[in-house]
């Protein structure tokens, strides 16, 4: 016997019960997600109001759940459906509220189901898409959409009835490497020299490179990288949808799963990449820059990572999305994937139509892209899926 709960936040579950479900995935973690609901990030006011559904055994253990919103906009997902929602408009028809299973402003590949590791899984799955739409059809949302959902779920969601979608992000795999240096070895000759000389450059500015982790950034040093975050996604034309309370709460609450890049002068940090990361991943998310300098992004952003993946035994380096400028550094074409459904069925059979004839230009790209890739002749796969 199984009982269904619907929450009004991440924060109604007890952490350890939680992140039973997460693992080690960070941006699952009950601190990640309650995080953002604690200092404001998500929830009245922002368009991102939290609403997971649970699964409770008969003895009252949390045994799946889903991280869902209930969304008024298409603002941070990283699956744009603007398109979808502006044919919605001219024809008068419902899209928001929209019901979104995500990790907010996040575009990184993970379970969107969580299944406790000791549970039978048994309809579980099933028991929670139930759950979304029961909760999508009190509150009449136009949309249900999972978003960066694992492979295993990104099937189950499609034999469901989902209509599945795909896109392209660019992922750094080691292949064993011992250091820096075996890896530019696979790469062809004019594209290593290449890759030392932007090293170089960087390395010549003149910077102090450190790494820390969350319990060593001092709160002098998160002000200094919420500057340079706000300035930089301000002046790409995107509101800085976290806030410094949220970064400053990531940082003790997650402690070593936090690593930020910096270059510095005087101690002072002029630039830094902040990064979370699992047990075998590492995940690049955010750039801050208070100067701009040419070849710092490059450092900070790829190379330092991989040298920090490679020195932790990390399996891959997930640099973000978008930026074919990664896949002359290492970075393969991956498949992410998303699942959608719409409450009308005019619309749901155009954006049906549209997703059949969209996916081969989706692949077709990210095969082209793995032609341009810098690794010598057999060195290297071809496109990859995410999250395998």
């Amino acid at each position: 016997m199984t009982d269904i709960q619907f929450a009004n936040g991440v924060a109604d579950f007890e952490p350890t019960e939680w992140d039973a479900l997460a693992g080690d995935d960070p941006f699952l973690s009950h601190a990640f997600l309650a995080g953002l609901e604690r200092t404001g990030c998500v929830g009245h006011h922002t368009g991102w109001n939290p609403a997971p559904v649970a699964l409770r055994d008969a003895a009252g253990r949390l045994i799946g759940a889903a991280p869902l919103y209930l969304k008024d906009h298409s603002f941070g997902e990283f699956v744009f459906d603007w398109g979808w929602a502006g044919a919605a408009q001219r024809g008068g028809l419902p899209y928001y509220p929209k019901l979104v299973a995500a990790v907010p402003f996040s575009p990184v590949t993970g379970s969107r189901l969580l299944i406790h590791p000791e549970a039978e899984s048994g309809n579980i799955r099933d028991q929670l898409v139930a759950g979304a739409m029961e909760l999508a059809e009190r509150y009449q949302c136009g949309a249900v959409q999972w978003l960066f959902p694992d492979p295993g779920d990104q099937t189950f969601l499609e034999d469901a009835g989902f209509m599945g979608r795909r896109d392209v992000q660019f992922h750094w795999r080691n292949r064993g490497y011992a250091d820096f240096e075996e890896f530019l070895a696979d790469f062809s000759s004019s594209k290593r020299k290449q890759a030392r000389k932007e090293r170089r450059r960087a390395g010549e500015l003149g910077f102090d490179l450190r790494v820390r982790h969350g319990g060593e950034i001092t709160p002098a040093q998160w002000a200094a990288f919420f500057e340079g975050y706000a300035a930089t996604t301000e002046m790409r034309g995107a509101p800085a949808y976290l806030n410094r309370a949220f970064f400053e709460h990531l940082g003790a609450a997650l402690g070593d799963r936090v690593v930020l890049m910096s270059a510095e002068r005087d101690g002072e940090i002029v630039a830094s990449a902040l990064n979370l990361r699992s047990d075998t991943a590492l995940f690049g998310r955010y750039w801050s820059a208070r100067e701009e300098h040419d070849f710092l992004h490059f450092e900070l952003c790829f190379y330092r990572g991989i040298d920090y993946a490679i020195g932790h035994g990390l399996e891959r380096f997930e640099g973000g999305a978008q930026g074919e400028h990664k896949v002359k550094r290492g970075f393969v074409p991956t498949l992410t994937g998303s699942a959608h459904w719409i409450r009308h069925p005019g619309l749901r059979d155009a954006v049906a139509d549209f997703l059949e004839r969209e996916r081969p230009g989706v692949e077709g790209y990210a095969e082209e892209a793995a032609a341009h890739l810098p690794f010598k002749d057999g060195a290297e796969a071809g496109v990859q899926e995410a999250g395998e």
